[in-house]
């Protein structure tokens, strides 16, 4: 029998952007952070079970503050840990390594507690709306082929920041949906008459829609995808590790783009007509805490998620 869904929360990152924890900051009437409201939307959506990735490194403040307050939330939380000494057999941390193996790394920490489930994959400092929850939930529970994921996109112009650069995944499709190729751009911002991005430092620039779709991190997988991810992570490992041995990351785009090359694997673009912020810098913070208490207000949530 099919297993329910299972969501899989990403906050192990430090957020050097940002500076400091964005995973535990609050931005809620009662302290909740925006993961909170993700794990509330999720529920609504059918999510019973929760796994939250984070380090050891911060698990004492994460669990007295997100931990302690998700006691009181109807969902099973489980947790799990990514750490540099996670790897497959024959690789070691090389020395001087802190920065974490990435995305893709972290997904695979959680395979025990995902325990063969289809599961979606958020970041725990984004906020999605509810209707992405609820259209990743539909796909995982009545798609039956084993090799075929999704993703939730959302427009470029939705995402961008007025307080610098941020990352993104360009997303490219077919006339069925299908995701064809995802482009990392790494320095994407806006400016006067538009939105453009940078490959050189800003001697170049290049245009970019505002109604391009791009990926925001939001996946769902069938269980078969974190046999995919083990071996491709491997595979990373061998000519990454020679080539940028302290800051090489596998991001979740890596292997995705590899199996769509292959053939191997299909995904389908879902979309999502709410707004996506969150905080990539300290300085969106204030936009944040302004856009939950307006839907809090309008009755999306009520004040105090898990009283």
């Amino acid at each position: 029998m099919k297993k329910k869904p299972v969501l899989v929360v990403l906050a192990a990152g430090m957020g050097s952007r940002y500076g400091g924890l964005k995973q535990i900051d609050p931005v809620g009437s009662q302290g909740e952070a925006i993961l909170d409201y993700s794990i509330y939307d999720a529920h609504r959506a059918g999510f019973d079970t929760v796994v939250i990735v984070i380090k050891k490194a911060i698990e004492k403040d994460f669990m007295e503050t997100v931990g302690k307050r998700l006691e009181k939330a109807p969902v099973e939380i489980r947790y799990a840990y990514q750490e540099l000494d996670d790897l497959p057999e024959g690789f070691a941390v090389p020395e001087g390594r802190t920065k974490p193996w990435g995305t893709s790394h972290a997904v695979l920490c959680a395979r025990e507690a995902i325990d063969g489930a289809p599961f979606a994959v958020i970041n725990a400092d984004d906020y999605y709306g509810a209707s992405a929850y609820r259209v990743v939930y539909d796909y995982l529970t009545q798609t039956e082929n084993p090799n075929a994921h999704c993703m939730v996109g959302y427009e470029l112009g939705k995402t961008v920041t007025d307080h610098g650069s941020v990352s993104r995944g360009v997303c490219e499709a077919d006339e069925q949906g299908m995701l064809t190729k995802v482009t990392e751009r790494k320095v994407i911002e806006k400016y006067e008459k538009g939105i453009r991005f940078t490959e050189d430092g800003g001697q170049t620039w290049t245009e970019v829609p505002a109604d391009a779709i791009v990926s925001m991190n939001l996946w769902g997988y069938m269980p078969g995808f974190l046999g995919d991810l083990e071996s491709r992570f491997a595979d990373f490992l061998k000519d990454a590790l020679k080539e940028n041995p302290l800051k090489c990351e596998f991001f979740l785009p890596i292997p995705v783009a590899n199996l769509i090359a292959e053939g191997k694997a299909s995904f389908k673009v879902l979309t999502s007509p709410d707004q996506w912020f969150g905080v990539t810098y300290a300085a969106d913070k204030p936009f944040v805490v302004q856009s939950l208490k307006a839907l809090t207000d309008a009755g999306v949530y009520p004040d105090g998620l898990w009283k």
